[in-house]
């Protein structure tokens, strides 16, 4: 009897063991495949960053965190003959890990009246593989100049938009990620709003001396 429940006590810690390499492996298996993926993401995503700076668009820049690949921080130039004319707009690409598979999150930081901020966006298009950084970035940049209405979108006039185009320089220089990415656009904004300051101390002393175009900059700010 005793020796009977040696064996089987024997044979239930076989079975324990087996379980146990089953479960190993399978979850081996499933690291594997998501580091193949991650890697595959990121390869990716390096491409994409130099074909980026190869060929730049006057609009779009973007930079991924030194740290994280997979999060890439962009800025908008607001487009001439738009409410977002003279602003800049920062916001964020957050890739998955089997990146072009599935598409990543787009985020909008800067406020700008078109799109809610710090909140994921869901543009009205089918995802493809084949789409890009560039291209997500310059079809997003279009979508944001339009009106169609899309998960995350807001409603705001023309004179709250130029309102926040003005404001959105300052706004920027409060953002740690924004002035460590793009260090040259933080010098820029501060000999602009240098700029503003100084029309708006002329402009208390003597108005006739301030162009239209310096009173609307003032104006929006």
């Amino acid at each position: 009897m005793f020796v009977l429940l040696i064996f089987l006590l024997l044979a239930w810690c076989g079975v324990l063991s087996l379980r146990y390499v089953k479960v190993n492996e399978r979850k081996g298996k499933e690291t594997k495949m998501t580091t193949r993926k991650t890697n595959s993401a990121t390869e990716r995503l390096k491409r994409e960053y130099l074909r980026l700076k190869k060929d730049p668009d006057p609009y779009v820049v973007a930079e991924p965190l030194p740290a994280n690949i997979r999060e890439w921080h962009y800025v908008f130039t607001g487009p001439e003959n738009t409410p977002y004319d003279g602003g800049l707009y920062h916001g964020k690409l957050v890739f998955p890990t089997n990146y072009p598979f599935e598409p990543p999150g787009i985020y909008m930081i800067t406020p700008n009246g078109r799109f809610h901020t710090n909140t994921r966006l869901c543009l009205s298009h089918a995802w493809n593989i084949d789409l890009s950084v560039f291209t997500i970035l310059t079809g997003f940049l279009s979508f944001m100049i339009e009106r169609t209405p899309t998960l995350g979108s807001i409603e705001s006039s023309e004179y709250e938009k130029r309102q926040l185009a003005g404001q959105s320089l300052a706004f920027n220089l409060r953002d740690n990620v924004f002035c460590d990415l793009f260090p040259d656009m933080v010098t820029n904004i501060k000999t602009e709003l240098k700029r503003r300051a100084e029309v708006k101390r002329a402009a208390r002393s003597n108005p006739r001396s301030v162009t239209s175009n310096d009173m609307e900059a003032l104006y929006q700010k």
